[in-house]
């Protein structure tokens, strides 16, 4: 390759374990700030809205959990961003990026007019789940203020997916770090009812936050077009073969966005199952998912991470160096998540206490986190071999055996444990750490299978 300008000549290998462990955490470091800040802000909503009430923290709850779903397949949709540009990056193809970054903004912002009308329906929807009038109406008003900024939440993503490809995660750090303060500010304002504005609640809390989106996506949209290399990278070259690329783009973003349906419209169907358990139990499950989503955002780096070292590694044509990065993010996620599941383990009550103090929801959550400490670690690795097999692009298996792990598995042992044995809220979750135990086995066995056989880049 040496007829390339040096600033677009292939990502070399690492030379041995420890430089792939150097690589991987500067990478994931980073990332994971961003990941655990983008988080820090639900919980931030969670905390605050709790402070409000129970019940707000319920009308939060129901709220978030199709929020969630729209938002994480949207992500899978947007997901073959950091895949093109990554192994474009790895085979010294970094002028292409440009045009993927248009391409994957394109389909960012009509994703989310899109989902922003389903939004706009939500009391209706947390109707046909079953839902009380009331919680769904409280619910439903929550769900409105979401759809203001799910755009700039896709745009965000969009923007975010194409520096990681590149690896340059740290602009979403600051800027996630940043949108933390603002967030609380808007909080305390818009809940609460300062500085002149009524009191919102759980609607209030969510108004925040797409108001906050909005300022994520201008800040480093800007960042962007002041980057040094950006003429290099291709952001303003013309975008030609835009139908091909598309195609690319769908070809993987599909898929991915079925395997991210899948497993979080199961999730949002366990919610709604904890919804039928009343107002103190869909807002203790709340919290406890939350604490497990805060660990989890460190999967999510590792996970980052290791999607763009496997498709590095791929550009290149690199089969060792791709098993490398794989298991080396798996055994680094391990490290990490067994420390935080002990201190969810050993301290519950602290935690417990921070979301809600109010006496027949307190229990409920101390009793979930118990579960909780045992799903973080099957969940952190799941996660990391999940990015693992989607940096390598294997869409169409790894979205089979998704389906499996929480569909055929996890939501009928829900209803078997939450409802028949009567586990209330400790037996959804128990039905949630055989689940994901589950999907991180057969991840695994399916990384270790692609890991041995060569696979040519996606590009």
């Amino acid at each position: 390759m040496a007829f390339l300008p040096p600033d677009l000549a292939v990502r070399p290998a690492a030379g041995n374990l420890r430089e792939h462990v150097s690589r991987t955490l500067r990478l994931a470091g980073p990332v994971i700030v961003a990941r655990c800040g983008m988080l820090i802000m639900i919980t931030a909503d969670t905390i605050m809205t709790g402070q409000a009430g129970g019940q707000e923290l319920a009308y939060l709850g129901l709220a978030f959990a199709p929020h969630i779903t729209m938002l994480v397949i949207g992500i899978g949709l947007l997901s073959g961003t950091v895949i093109l540009v990554s192994q474009a990056d790895g085979a010294g193809r970094k002028h292409e990026s440009g045009r993927i970054l248009w391409v994957a903004m394109l389909d960012a912002l009509i994703l989310g007019l899109i989902l922003s009308l389903v939004l706009f329906k939500g009391e209706a929807f947390l109707l046909l789940f079953g839902q009380e009038p009331e919680l769904a109406a409280g619910g439903g008003k929550a769900m409105l203020m979401f759809a203001w900024g799910m755009p700039a939440i896709y745009l965000f993503t969009a923007v975010s997916m194409f520096l990681e490809g590149i690896g340059r995660v740290k602009p979403g750090m600051i800027v996630m770090l940043a949108a933390n303060l603002v967030n609380i500010a808007f909080n305390w304002v818009l809940i609460y009812g300062h500085l002149g504005f009524e009191p919102g609640g759980a609607a209030g809390a969510v108004l925040a936050t797409s108001l906050t989106r909005w300022l994520m996506f201008f800040a480093i949209f800007t960042y962007i077009f002041l980057m040094a290399d950006r003429h290099a990278l291709g952001i303003f070259q013309p975008i030609t073969g835009l139908v091909k690329l598309q195609f690319r783009f769908l070809r993987l973003g599909i898929p991915m966005a079925l395997s991210y349906a899948f497993e979080t419209t199961a999730f949002m169907t366990i919610t709604m199952l904890a919804g039928w358990l009343g107002a103190a139990s869909i807002a203790a499950y709340q919290a406890a998912m939350n604490v497990n989503g805060l660990c989890f955002m460190v999967a999510i780096g590792m996970s980052t991470a290791t999607a763009v070292r496997v498709g590095n590694a791929i550009g290149r044509h690199d089969r060792h160096g791709m098993a490398m990065a794989g298991w080396v993010g798996t055994v680094l996620i391990l490290l990490a998540m067994v420390p935080l599941a002990a201190i969810v383990a050993l301290f519950p009550q602290t935690l417990a206490s921070i979301f809600n103090k109010e006496a027949d929801v307190v229990p409920i959550i101390v009793s979930a986190l118990f579960v909780v400490a045992f799903l973080i670690p099957s969940d952190g690795v799941q996660g990391v071999l999940l990015g693992a097999l989607r940096g390598a692009a294997d869409i169409w298996p790894t979205t089979a055996l998704g389906f499996f792990s929480f569909w055929i598995v996890m939501v009928p042992l829900a209803v078997l444990f939450g409802f028949q044995f009567e586990g209330g809220i400790p037996g959804l979750l128990w039905a949630e750490v055989v689940a994901i135990t589950l999907a991180a086995v057969l991840f695994g066995w399916r990384f270790r299978v692609i890991s041995r056989r060569d696979i040519l880049p996606f590009f």
